[in-house]
């Protein structure tokens, strides 16, 4: 047994009275973690909130544009009548001279809402007719509302959305008193007037296209022999004859396509509908002019859910129409995702080798050290600068030396030495080049280093250590990088505005005409799109749907390429478990 001593208690009782010391000792707020790590979770917090916020704003109304929505008829209490879409309604304030001007009973209610009135956007269309797309009407001034079943909503390829009735409509020449829309006969006449419309412009853009392309290249050969070989030469004239000799049947072979374009154009004007806006105004126009019309008021669920497909398949397979505010983006998601591609192939390559070397090969020193900082500062310079450089280096420089050496007959005309799809990937490339060659490094130098010690001890080099051990356990990482390249290099907008994005591109940079790829042309771009549609259009609210629609897609595109990226970083990790990035 212990034997408990007298000088044992007492020295018990000292460090239990220090213990109470202790205890009674006021600790700083600042040498305490909790409050630190409360901000800490609220900062995170308020930023998942900022996000999703963000993203379910977003979404929501991209996926509720192509809606099929009611269409109200307003009576106002002065006669007017105004028929159209309720977008949206607000409370805004009066002016005090305008309050006093008002009707006593009117002037009350709103000094009860303390000067404030409600108002209601309507999106009436008919832009050819009245001169607006949309009227905001206040609510003071309705006598009543109301939504007829006979009111249609027709989306047409020129001038916009028109509200009204139809009053009459052509069918191969005869006519047919205020259809409805549902009329079989009325529906058949304009799936065979788009089916029309379509052939004239299979003919149009692709036969005769073919037919322009195929002389415009006897014109080069004789340009390129007049240039080679002096005007006067032989070789000149020969250029010349062929050209006449080949251009003979394709100008007969253009007569013709011209003929059968105008024939069922003919055809296409004999199949007219009027329609009459809410207060009688008359419009005609070729029934293949209607992309879609509906009574808007007498939808079922299905009628509702066909248009809302037909909107979504329109917008992602056609082309842009009524200044991008309506149509598809089809050319702009193709000028995006080949675009970020494009960009991927570049930097990669350039990223990779450059961190490989100032890694495994640069001897360490001061003259690295600058190498990387300098790397690390070009990720903070301003994107536009990158476009400023991209134009005068990529485009007017390098360009026009290529257009000089290859391309010289077709000058004054540029071929390379403007903006192109090329130049705005290599330019990306050189924005997002810092973001690959700091990933790359870390991941490289997070391999151990016994693993390189190991494959040399066995007897590989220097190139086959890296090519067969360092860099298969360093590919996630790498891979992290160009995920975050891709990711900043498809957004950038500021930069593609000088080296080749365009409101609206003629043709896309794949075609059927040899080469096949085109990279010197321009291109649409979906970032692009929502600041043009946003910005530039002349209606701020025609273009606001498709802005919130067009970001959505983006943000989609976007994820694909990103997750598609992981997928494959994924299955390298599964593949060097033992490894850790």
């Amino acid at each position: 047994m212990t034997t408990i001593t007298a000088d044992d208690v007492q020295q018990a009782d000292r460090d239990s009275s220090q213990a109470v010391t202790r205890r009674n000792i006021t600790i700083p707020l600042k040498a305490r973690g909790e409050p630190a790590l409360w901000a800490l979770g609220g900062a995170l917090s308020v930023g998942i909130v900022m996000i999703f916020g963000f993203l379910l704003l977003v979404f929501y109304n991209g996926f509720t544009t192509f809606i099929a929505k009611p269409v109200a008829v307003v009576t106002l209490k002065s006669g007017e009548l105004v028929a159209g879409e309720p977008t949206r309604s607000e409370l805004y304030k009066l002016a005090p001279d305008a309050v006093k001007a008002l009707a006593p009973t009117d002037a009350a209610k709103i000094e009860a809402r303390g000067g404030y009135e409600q108002r209601t956007l309507y999106r009436t269309g008919n832009y050819d007719l009245s001169g607006y797309d949309f009227k905001w009407v206040d609510d003071r001034n309705v006598a009543r509302a109301e939504f007829p079943s006979d009111v249609l909503f027709v989306e047409r390829l020129e001038w916009g959305a028109f509200v009204g009735r139809i009053k009459a409509a052509a069918i191969d020449g005869k006519t047919v008193s205020t259809p409805t829309a549902k009329d079989p006969a009325l529906v058949q006449a304009h799936e065979a007037a788009l089916q029309r419309l379509q052939a004239i412009r299979n003919i149009e853009r692709n036969l005769i296209g073919r037919v322009n392309y195929d002389l415009e290249r006897l014109r080069l050969k004789v340009r390129r022999a007049e240039l080679n070989y002096g005007p006067t030469s032989p070789e000149a004239a020969a250029a010349r004859a062929n050209e006449v000799e080949a251009s003979g049947p394709l100008r007969a072979q253009y007569e013709l396509l011209a003929a059968e374009a105008q024939r069922i154009r003919q055809i296409d004007q004999k199949n007219t509908v009027t329609l009459a806006d809410i207060a009688g105004k008359e419009k005609t126009l070729p029934l293949s002019g209607l992309v879609r019309f509906y009574a808007a008021n007498d939808l079922t669920l299905a009628d509702k859910i066909g248009i809302y497909l037909s909107r979504w398949w329109e917008f992602l397979s056609s082309d842009p129409r009524e200044a991008n505010t309506e149509g598809g983006v089809l050319p702009a998601i193709f000028g995006t995702v080949a675009m970020t591609l494009l960009m991927v192939l570049m930097v990669a390559p350039v990223g990779v080798i450059t961190a490989l070397y100032l890694r495994e090969y640069a001897q360490q020193g001061r003259l690295v050290s600058v190498v990387r900082i300098s790397v690390n500062n070009l990720a903070g310079v301003p994107s536009i600068v990158y476009g400023v450089f991209g134009l005068g280096f990529f485009a007017y420089g390098l360009g026009s030396s290529i257009d000089e050496v290859f391309f010289l007959e077709r000058l004054p005309n540029p071929t390379y030495g403007t903006g192109g799809l090329i130049w705005a990937a290599l330019t990306l490339a050189l924005l997002t080049v810092p973001v690959v060659i700091v990933a790359t490094e870390e991941a490289l130098s997070a391999v151990p280093r016994s693993m390189r010690e190991g494959s040399l001890a066995c007897g590989a080099s220097k190139w086959q250590t890296i090519r067969n051990i360092v860099l298969p356990r360093a590919m996630p990482g790498i891979m992290t990088g160009i995920i975050l390249a891709m990711a900043r290099g498809a957004g950038e907008v500021a930069p593609l505005m000088l080296v080749g994005v365009v409101k609206l591109a003629p043709t896309l940079p794949i075609d059927a005409y040899f080469p096949y790829i085109h990279l010197e042309r321009s291109f649409m771009h979906l970032g692009f799109h929502i600041y043009d549609v946003g910005f530039q259009s002349r209606n701020s609210e025609a273009g606001k749907p498709m802005v919130f629609v067009t970001t959505c897609l983006l943000i989609g595109i976007i994820t694909v390429l990103n997750l598609a990226a992981i997928i494959i970083r994924s299955r390298l990790k599964r593949r060097f478990a033992g490894s850790q990035f």
